[in-house]
């Protein structure tokens, strides 16, 4: 599996690449994820997350996670979008989790834990979301719910 880190230099000193990679590792051996998976994960500002929130998604606020989804295998005929071509390097890519630290930060005082506990939540929901995950029914949030839960207790140590 290969996990590719980008951190905004105001945060480098905050965050531990290898820590952010184990997390995103996890979350994806839970899943039964295949060894050739390959995903992007980038802790920016409020500004940066802002801007990618009102240019793909329509929303013009800040936000704590984005996850951009790359949908490999969509049969022609299932989408309006031309079927996505595999790569020849036989790697799964699964897209870009992008994670706002000053957000994290937030909601670390909001819900009195830790920032790293934070990014860690914010981290596992944004790979499920790569891998499929979804909240929008009340049935769809409990399972993803029941997912991060089952991925935060395994990483307890690690916080």
């Amino acid at each position: 599996m290969e996990i590719n880190i980008l951190v905004d230099p105001a945060f480098e000193k905050d965050i531990e690449v290898s820590w952010l990679q184990s997390i995103a590792r996890q979350v994806l051996v839970s899943q039964g994820t295949d060894a050739t998976a390959e995903l992007g994960l980038v802790i920016t500002d409020q500004q940066r997350i802002q801007e990618l929130n009102r240019n793909y998604l329509g929303h013009d606020e800040p936000t704590d996670v984005l996850a951009f989804q790359m949908l490999p295998g969509a049969e022609e005929g299932e989408s309006e979008d031309p079927p996505f071509i595999a790569p020849p390097d036989g790697m799964l890519h699964l897209g870009e989790v992008i994670i706002s630290y000053p957000q994290a930060a937030i909601q670390a005082e909001e819900h009195r834990h830790s920032v790293k506990r934070e990014v860690a939540i914010l981290t596992i929901h944004g790979v499920l979301h790569l891998l499929g995950y979804d909240h929008a029914t009340p049935e769809q949030q409990r399972q993803m719910s029941a997912e991060e839960a089952a991925v935060l207790s395994s990483v307890q140590d690690e916080m």
